[in-house]
């Protein structure tokens, strides 16, 4: 499946957005928590997870998603979400608790869900997966468009919802597709230690369904891959399941001193970042240059700071709007 230049660019403005939005994310969080770190102080207070390194997952996807396509995201969404189109301004609101946010500052960073792209997140580790499927379900049974995706870190394939959503959208051949972003760490404990396989592409056999396991953290071969499971889900040809191998730059949350992970890793995080290889790409293959890339990430970083405006001033909710939207039985 060729992608188109225009189309890789965008995939490469959209990592470089991602990563100026998220460097903005971290430094608002850090205010206030040094020189003795606390979350809970600060205008951002609580766990706070960042995707940098998972950028490729990101965008690979979102160059075959169409609006009416329901993405079902882990807690290290923002790439995914911007990828996807979510409002830039009222995300941003919505992680500092603002009433102009997607859920009126109830929800934080790890439960954002915008009505307008259908996507939604959960903090609840694997439990994304039954939405998705029913998402894909109700496309069916209404004969409306639209696919069903859910992206899940690798420790959320050991979990039970997974393997029952699994079941589910294979049995009824569901327009479905589950990501699974394997960055080797479920928090602090590695894959090999969790995970009685050593590749969760190849479970797909056991719901009689194709799996692919996709190297390198390289843009260009997943949205290849997810562009075949897409097209298989469109055409009524069923569900997939991918695993995509990536990198987490930083920690499991702002503030882990991730004593569990080899210092070789720690070492050579610099050169697993995938943005600088695949500018290297572009540029080599003639599709980017250097005026252009000055553009790209001149847009990025006035979009970004204009969102961050937006949400530090934007009103704090009303102590009263703690009891609105509540179902009572």
């Amino acid at each position: 499946m060729n992608l188109s230049n225009d189309k890789r660019l965008w995939m490469y403005a959209t990592m470089v957005k991602s990563r100026y939005y998220e460097s903005c994310v971290r430094d608002a969080y850090m205010e206030g928590k040094r020189p003795v770190f606390n979350m809970a102080n600060g205008p951002l207070p609580g766990e706070m997870h960042l995707a940098d390194g998972q950028e490729p997952c990101a965008v690979g996807l979102a160059a075959h998603l169409r609006p009416e396509d329901f993405v079902a995201c882990h807690h290290r969404s923002h790439a995914q979400a911007i990828a996807k189109g979510v409002d830039l301004n009222r995300m941003t609101a919505e992680i500092f608790g603002r009433r102009s946010g997607l859920a009126g500052g109830r929800g934080g960073h790890m439960h954002l869900f915008d009505e307008n792209v259908w996507f939604w997140t959960s903090g609840i580790i694997g439990q994304n997966v039954g939405p998705a499927v029913g998402a894909a379900l109700a496309r069916v049974l209404r004969g409306e468009p639209g696919i069903g995706v859910a992206i899940i870190g690798e420790g959320g394939a050991n979990q039970g919802g997974f393997h029952e959503g699994l079941n589910l959208a294979a049995l009824w051949k569901l327009p479905f597709i589950c990501v699974i972003e394997d960055n080797k760490w479920a928090v602090s404990v590695h894959k090999s230690k969790s995970t009685s396989v050593p590749r969760n592409d190849v479970r797909a056999a056991a719901y009689g369904i194709p799996g692919e396991y996709v190297e390198g953290n390289d843009p260009d071969a997943i949205a290849t891959a997810f562009g075949r499971a897409v097209q298989r889900a469109r055409s009524g040809g069923g569900p997939s399941l991918l695993e995509l191998e990536t990198v987490r730059l930083q920690g499991h949350f702002m503030g882990d001193p991730e004593g569990y992970r080899p210092q070789q890793e720690i070492d050579g995080k610099s050169d697993a970042d995938p943005i600088p290889k695949y500018r290297q790409r572009l540029m080599q293959e003639g599709v980017l240059d250097a005026r252009t890339d000055e553009q790209l990430i001149a847009r990025a970083t006035r979009e970004v700071d204009e969102a961050f405006a937006f949400a530090r001033a934007a009103p704090e909710p009303r102590p009263e709007e703690a009891l609105e939207h509540l179902y009572v039985a």
